[in-house]
C-alpha cells in the first residue's frame, strides 16, 4: 500500500469529500482542508508529499496560499483545480510553482495520474535526504500566520524584493529580522550571489573595521598577510548587518562611502576597490534617537532607511501563535527522531497569554525544550517553562524601593542571577546589545560574574 501523504484544499466539501474518497481507495494517506488557515496548518502538521488545490477560493488568497507553500518547501509538488478555463491564470499558476492545472470538472483518474507523475518527477530530482533537511531549515518562512500584522509586512516586503535600495529591519529582539533578510536575498534578483551577516553589537571599532572593510598585509602588528573583508567577499550579493545601531561613529562615514560611491579601502591599504552589494540592515533600537543624540551620523540614517520595514513582535500577532507552535514541533521532534508532537488546550492557552519579551525566538526555545522534557507526544502545560516570573504576572521587584537608578541596578542584577552570568543572554532578556549591559555593569559597579553558578 502506498504511503504518500496527499493535502485536499478546497472550499467545497462535495468536491473535497469526493478527492478525499477516491484517493483514500487508492492507497493514500489524505488530510482535508477548507480554508487557507486550515490549509497552513495541515501543510506544517501533516507534511504532504503532495497538494491538491482549489484555485476558486470566494476571498481570491489561492495564489497567496501558493506562494506560502512553495515558501515552505518548494519540493511539494502542487496540482491546482479551477472551474475556469483560463490560459491566463493557468501561466500564473505554473509560474508560481504549481505542477500541472486542471479544470473542473475533472477526471479522477486523470487527476490520480497526474499526482503520481508529479510526486515521481519530484523524487528523480529530489536531493539526498541530509540536503533537504538542511534545505528545510534554512527556508524558514518569515511570514507564517494569517495575522493582519504579519500579511502587511508581507506585502510591503514582496513589493521592495526586486529593489537594490538599502532595507532596515526594525523590530524587538528574537522577533525574526535575520530570518526576513535571509529571506528577501533568497528571493531577490542576488540570490545566486553571496548573503552574508554581521551582528556589530559589541564589536570595537578596529574589529569591526577589520570584519567589514578587511585589512592589508602589515596594517597593525597582527596583520601578517591580507585579508578579505565581508564587504568584499560579498561582492554582488547581500550583506545583513544586524544591530547597526551599534557601529562605532568612525566607522559609519566609511560605511556610507560604500552605501553611495560603492567602493571602499581595505585597512591599512592606500587604493580603493569597487563593491556592489545590496544592503540589509536591522535595528531594535530607535536609530532617530541615537541621531538625536549624536551616536549616529544622520546621513546615514537616512542613506540605510531608504526602504523601512517593520517586524512585529510576538505579542501583536497572538492569533499567529498555533501555526507557529506547529511549525516548531514538526522540527523538534524530527531532531529528536520522535513522532508527531500534539498540544494540548491548557498548553495552547498558556502560550497564547504570555507575554514573549523574547519573541519567536523564545517560542522556539520553550517548545524545543518542552519537546524533550514531555515522556510523551502531548504536550500541556505542566511542560512549558518560561523564562522567569518577571514576564508572567508576578513582580519580584515590589520590595524593592529608591531612585530609579537603584531599580535599574536591581533588576539588571536580577536578570544576570536567571541568566547564570551570562551576558548575552542577560542583553536578549533585557532588549539592549552587550555593549550597552556592559556600560550599564560599569555604571552600576555590578562586577562580571555576577550571577554564576
Amino acid at each position: 500500500m502506498s504511503t504518500n501523504k496527499i493535502l485536499v484544499i478546497d472550499v467545497d466539501p462535495v468536491i473535497r469529500s469526493g478527492i478525499c474518497s477516491f484517493l483514500v481507495a487508492q492507497g493514500h494517506n489524505v488530510a482535508e482542508a477548507a480554508n487557507s488557515y486550515d490549509a497552513q496548518l495541515q501543510f506544517e502538521r501533516f507534511r504532504p508529499d503532495a497538494a491538491i488545490l482549489d484555485f476558486s477560493f470566494p476571498n481570491g488568497d489561492a495564489l497567496q496560499l501558493l506562494q506560502r507553500i512553495r515558501n515552505v518547501d518548494s519540493n511539494v509538488p502542487v496540482i491546482v483545480l479551477t472551474g475556469q478555463n483560463s490560459p491566463e491564470l493557468a501561466v500564473r499558476a505554473i509560474q508560481e510553482g504549481a505542477e500541472q492545472f486542471l479544470v473542473k470538472p475533472v477526471d479522477l483518474s486523470a487527476l490520480h495520474a497526474a499526482l503520481l507523475r508529479a510526486m515521481t518527477n519530484r523524487r528523480n530530482r529530489q536531493p539526498s535526504q541530509a540536503s533537504i533537511s538542511h534545505a528545510k531549515r534554512e527556508c524558514v518562512d518569515p511570514f507564517l500566520g494569517n495575522s493582519p500584522a504579519i500579511r502587511q509586512l508581507e506585502a510591503l516586503a514582496k513589493r521592495v524584493l526586486k529593489s537594490e535600495s538599502p532595507v532596515l529591519l526594525q523590530g524587538e529582539t528574537g522577533s525574526g529580522k535575520g530570518v526576513l533578510a535571509n529571506w528577501m536575498h533568497r528571493h531577490g534578483p542576488r540570490a545566486e550571489k553571496a548573503f552574508l551577516d554581521l551582528n556589530c553589537a559589541g564589536l570595537s571599532r578596529e574589529l569591526l573595521e577589520s570584519e567589514l572593510f578587511g585589512h592589508a598585509k602589515g596594517a597593525f602588528t597582527s596583520a601578517v598577510s591580507a585579508k578579505q573583508g565581508l564587504l568584499e567577499v560579498a561582492d554582488h550579493g547581500t550583506v545583513f548587518l544586524d544591530e547597526i545601531g551599534d557601529i562605532d561613529l568612525q566607522v559609519q562615514p566609511k560605511l556610507l562611502k560604500v552605501l553611495e560611491e560603492r567602493v571602499f579601502r581595505r585597512v591599512g591599504d592606500v587604493h580603493d576597490k569597487a563593491v556592489d552589494i545590496r544592503l540589509i540592515s536591522a535595528t531594535h533600537s530607535e536609530l532617530l534617537d541615537l541621531v538625536q543624540q549624536q551616536r549616529f551620523r544622520e546621513d546615514l540614517y537616512y542613506r540605510v532607511n531608504t526602504v523601512p520595514l517593520r517586524v512585529p513582535p510576538l505579542r501583536e500577532r497572538t492569533e499567529d501563535i498555533p501555526m507557529l507552535v506547529q511549525h516548531f514541533l514538526n522540527r523538534s521532534s524530527q531532531d529528536c527522531g520522535r513522532e508527531e508532537v500534539m498540544v494540548d488546550k491548557s498548553a495552547m492557552d498558556a502560550l497564547q497569554q504570555y507575554s514573549w519579551p523574547g519573541n519567536i525566538r523564545e517560542l522556539r526555545n520553550v517548545l524545543e525544550r518542552a519537546v524533550l522534557i514531555a515522556e510523551h507526544n502531548h504536550l500541556t502545560a505542566q511542560h512549558l517553562q518560561f523564562q522567569n516570573s518577571i514576564h508572567t504576572g508576578q513582580s519580584p521587584l515590589r520590595s524593592v524601593t529608591g531612585t530609579l537608578k537603584q531599580m535599574e541596578c536591581a533588576y539588571i542584577n536580577l536578570v544576570l542571577q536567571d541568566e547564570g552570568g551570562s551576558v548575552e543572554r542577560s542583553a536578549h532578556r533585557l532588549g539592549i546589545p552587550r555593549s550597552s549591559l556592559y556600560n550599564k555593569m560599569k555604571r552600576f559597579e555590578i562586577p562580571p560574574g555576577t550571577g554564576r553558578i
